[in-house]
C-alpha cells in the first residue's frame, strides 16, 4: 500500500500519519528525515545533497527523487509506505510515477485532508494564545505571517497535485475539520480497501 498525503500546513497530516504507521505497519517517509539520513550515512546521493545544502542552496528535484528511490528500496518499504513531503510539485509527482513504474509498483491512494483555511488560522491563534497564557515561549513558526506564507506556497506549488491525482482516479478527499478520531476513522475506511 503506497499512500500520499496532501493538505495545507496545519491540516493534521502529522497526526494522521502517526495513526497510519501504527495501524497499518507501513513506514512514514519524510523527505527531511530521508535527506538527513542519506547525509549521515554518507551515501553517494547523500554526499551530493550535503554539498548542495552546505552551499546554502535548495536540494534539486533530481536529488530528492534519488533519495526517495534509495529509501523505498529498503526492506521495510516492501509492504508499502506513506510519503510525507514528497511529491510537492507536478514535476516531482511525474518523477515518482516513473520511479515506481520502473519497480512495477504505483501509488495506491492519495488522501487529501480538506480543511477550512480560516478555521486553521483560528486554530493557530488559539494555540498561540494558550501557549502565551501558560507562560510558555511560542514556537518560532507559530505566527500568522509564516503560516500565511506556507499556505500560499502550498496553494501555488502543491495544490495542483489534487487534479493531477484526481485524473488518475487515486484521490480520496477526507474532511480534515472533524475530531482526530473522526478523521482517522474516515481514513481507515479508505485504507482498509487497499490492505494486502
Amino acid at each position: 500500500m503506497i499512500v500520499i498525503f496532501l493538505g495545507p500546513p496545519g491540516a493534521g497530516k502529522g497526526t494522521q500519519a502517526a495513526h497510519i504507521v501504527k495501524k497499518y505497519g507501513v513506514p512514514q517517509l519524510s523527505t527531511g528525515d530521508m535527506l538527513r539520513s542519506a547525509v549521515a550515512a554518507q551515501t553517494p546521493v547523500g554526499a551530493k545533497a550535503k554539498a548542495v545544502m552546505d552551499a546554502g542552496n535548495l536540494v534539486s528535484d533530481d536529488i530528492v527523487a534519488a533519495i526517495v528511490e534509495e529509501r523505498i528500496e529498503q526492506d521495510d518499504c516492501a509492504p508499502g509506505f506513506l510519503l510525507d513531503g514528497f511529491p510537492r510539485t507536478i514535476v516531482q509527482a511525474e518523477m515518482l510515477d516513473a520511479m515506481l513504474t520502473k519497480k512495477e509498483r504505483g501509488v495506491d491512494v492519495v488522501i487529501e485532508l480538506r480543511v477550512d483555511e480560516e478555521a486553521l488560522l483560528g486554530r493557530l491563534r488559539r494555540r498561540i494564545d494558550e501557549t502565551l497564557a501558560r507562560g510558555d515561549k511560542r514556537r518560532k513558526d507559530d505566527n500568522e505571517d509564516t503560516f500565511k506564507y506556507r499556505l500560499q506556497v502550498y496553494c501555488d506549488q502543491t495544490a495542483p497535485l489534487i487534479p493531477y491525482y484526481e485524473k488518475q482516479g487515486k484521490l480520496k478527499a477526507v474532511d480534515g475539520m472533524g475530531s482526530v478520531e473522526a478523521v482517522s476513522a474516515e481514513i481507515d475506511v479508505i485504507l482498509d480497501h487497499f490492505r494486502r
